[in-house]
């Protein structure tokens, strides 16, 4: 049998870079187009060296006109949001095409939620039926779609540590607190003055603090849902310099009787089958242990005499936390083990 063929739109940002090396060694998946208007005609190894000499270095970028005539199993969508809403719309027509989407267009369920800090949303019919693509915690909704939500880096490196707790009822609603830092590809490959080498070299800065990160709206709806209750999430990220990674330390508070050994039983049972997933127990992982892989891990430590419980959290911010959990999100639509390909 061969190879499924695969489409990526957008394909020279980092995401897209990322896709090209994952899907260059995957041994169930085939890239067959790559989109670009701007670059139109050049290959993939002009763009990206590393690909001369391999299979999808010849590639051409193509129009998205050119793409939606191409029959694919899979295409995933690396545009900004709401150019992704509007483009990928014929690809979910076809009915047979499954599409992982990276922006923010279908992370949200609420589209009234999405607008407050994106703008009016192209396609807000879909954001119901579109999939939130947490693979550890949406596998069997994963399976059964044809559009998936991507989730963003800082909510993945939050949402796996906390879920199983507010799942099992163990931890106070209230306070909790995220203080997340990320490197500077975070920011996306378009320069800007805050992201340049002289901005960010030397430097560790806090951003976008309060209700301001687009982000933190998809933390408190997914942790919402889980807990069946509205959740508000205290967020305050950083930028740091390094190019990629994200360490994400949360402090919350056990409810009265929970004891370490029960936190300690319910992480570790969450996770134990998840390739994925690495739970530390009581060590304390750095974004070092993860760099380059699809992994999260994350720790514990009981503090205050058991009176709150500090897990610190740690992924790969490119990969886990944008393209890698993509492919580990189109492996499952297309009915292959979530982690083929992945490390």
């Amino acid at each position: 049998m061969g190879k499924k063929q695969i489409g990526i739109l957008g394909a020279t940002g980092y995401t897209g870079l990322e896709l090209l090396k994952l899907l260059e060694v995957h041994p169930n998946f085939e890239v067959d187009f790559v989109t670009s208007e701007r670059y139109v005609g050049s290959t993939l190894q002009e763009m990206f060296p590393f690909l001369a000499g391999r299979k999808t270095g010849t590639l051409q970028f193509i129009p998205l006109s050119e793409a939606l005539t191409r029959n694919v199993s899979g295409v995933f969508s690396c545009l900004p949001h709401k150019t992704a809403a509007e483009k990928i719309i014929p690809f979910i027509d076809k009915g047979e095409t499954v599409v992982v989407d990276l922006s923010a267009d279908f992370r949200m369920r609420n589209p009234e939620i999405y607008e407050r800090h994106y703008c009016k949303h192209p396609k807000p019919d879909l954001c119901q039926t579109a999939t939130y693509g947490l693979s550890e915690h949406y596998e069997t909704e994963i399976s059964k779609s044809k559009l998936i939500g991507n989730p963003g880096c800082y909510p993945t490196s939050i949402l796996i540590p906390l879920i199983p707790l507010i799942k099992k009822d163990l931890i106070e609603l209230n306070g909790i607190i995220s203080d997340s830092k990320s490197g500077v590809s975070g920011a996306g490959k378009t320069p800007s003055p805050v992201t340049h080498f002289v901005e960010t070299n030397e430097s560790f800065a806090a951003y976008a603090i309060g209700d301001e990160h687009r982000h933190l709206s998809e933390i408190n709806e997914q942790l919402s849902l889980f807990a069946k209750q509205d959740v508000s999430v205290l967020f305050t990220p950083h930028l740091v310099p390094m190019t990629r990674g994200i360490l994400s330390t949360i402090y919350v508070t056990p409810k009265i009787g929970v004891t370490k050994e029960t936190i300690l039983q319910t992480l570790s049972a969450a996770y134990e089958k998840e390739s994925m997933v690495e739970f530390l127990a009581e060590s304390l992982p750095k974004t070092s242990f993860v760099s380059g892989t699809n992994r999260c891990m994350f720790g514990m430590k009981w503090a205050n005499n058991g009176k709150n419980l500090i897990l610190v959290s740690v992924i790969d911010n490119l990969i886990k936390g944008a393209s890698g959990q993509a492919l580990q999100n189109m492996n499952i639509a297309l009915g292959l083990p979530g982690n083929t390909g992945l490390y």
